[in-house]
């Protein structure tokens, strides 16, 4: 089968198209025929093996890559189940993650039946359905577990038009709460097109110049702070980011035990199988209800990859960057 592979870190040149084995499924598993996945900002970081100072070596490999196949998300067809398999069956449209193990930017893949994997949802294309587990599957958690998002509050989305970004904002609309998002002057439309109230330029505007206050800011691209944003804080109220740098894991701790304005991270990868899997679920039921759409920027074939992560890296990407991978019956 056809699989881009990498042997070293460094710039997105290392990637490179190969034929590798084509994987059988053990009794518990799941062959999958891959039809879409996708390039993340975690993509290119786990690639260059800078990502988070450095830290994404301890999942990837500290010395070099310990799985040549990157990639991390998918949709596909289920080709053959193992004999054990009880919850998917032949010919099942499957979405999902492979989390650290990762393996996706291949024509096929094995995963555990008890994985994250999900039926697709049936209005979705492969494509959009692929997307889902980057944006929507990471906003989710934050916003309802880490936030405790509650209908009525105020909630900041900053980087609001990036792939979690305009997952956050719907979901936050859908659990009834007034959004204001955070984004460039091109995509002021498109966020407020995702129901968002309000929608601030951020090249012409600085939210936290002004009076108004959150109960939650979400910063889904970690280029704020947040002592820069405490005083847009609502008493009680909550910062949330996604990168775990040096900074905000001590301002949580410090946080959790003085002041009421709290800082908080949440390391999403590491919540199980299982949790993980029910919120792919959820996903499904709220996009076939039409409460959430996914938007993508570009789409390359498989044989672009480098080119798919030289755009991603710029790190100015509409919503999501996907993978088409075509096939040939006899691979």
């Amino acid at each position: 089968m056809k699989a881009i592979v990498y042997e070293k870190y460094g710039p997105p040149d290392v990637l490179h198209l190969k034929e590798v084995e084509k994987p059988s499924p053990k009794d518990n598993e799941v062959l999958i025929r891959i039809y879409a996945t996708t390039v993340t900002a975690v993509d290119y970081a786990f690639r260059s093996g800078a990502g988070a100072a450095g830290t994404s070596r301890f999942i990837t490999g500290l010395i070099r890559p310990k799985n040549p196949i990157p990639g991390a998300l998918l949709a596909g067809e289920i080709e053959s189940v193992g004999e054990d398999v009880k919850r998917f069956k032949e010919g099942d449209q499957v979405f999902g993650e492979t989390g650290a193990s990762l393996g996706c930017y291949a024509e096929y893949i094995c995963l555990s039946e008890d994985g994250m994997v999900a039926i697709k949802p049936a209005n979705m294309t492969y494509e959009e359905a692929a997307t889902v587990c980057d944006g929507a599957l990471t906003a989710l958690p934050f916003l309802k577990d880490r936030g405790n998002i509650q209908s009525g509050q105020k909630v900041l989305i900053y980087g609001a038009s990036g792939s979690i970004g305009t997952a956050a904002v719907q979901l936050a609309r859908y659990f009834g709460a007034e959004v204001t998002g955070v984004c460039s002057t091109a995509n002021l439309e498109m966020v407020k097109s995702l129901g968002a109230d309000e929608v601030i330029d951020y090249t012409k505007e600085d939210f936290t110049k002004s009076s108004q206050t959150y109960d939650i800011i979400f910063d889904t691209v970690a280029k704020s702070s947040f002592s820069r944003c405490k005083g847009s804080l609502k008493q009680g109220g909550i910062y949330l980011t996604t990168v775990p740098g040096l900074a905000i894991i001590l301002q949580m701790l410090w946080t959790s035990m003085i002041g009421s304005k709290k800082a908080a991270i949440y390391q999403v990868g590491l919540r199980s199988s299982s949790k993980r899997a029910k919120d792919l679920i959820f996903l499904k039921e709220l996009i076939e209800a039409g409460k959430i759409k996914t938007v993508i920027d570009r789409r390359y074939p498989l044989e672009q990859m480098v080119e798919a992560h030289r755009y991603v890296e710029k790190g100015h990407k509409k919503g999501n960057v996907v993978i088409t991978v075509e096939h040939n019956d006899k691979t």
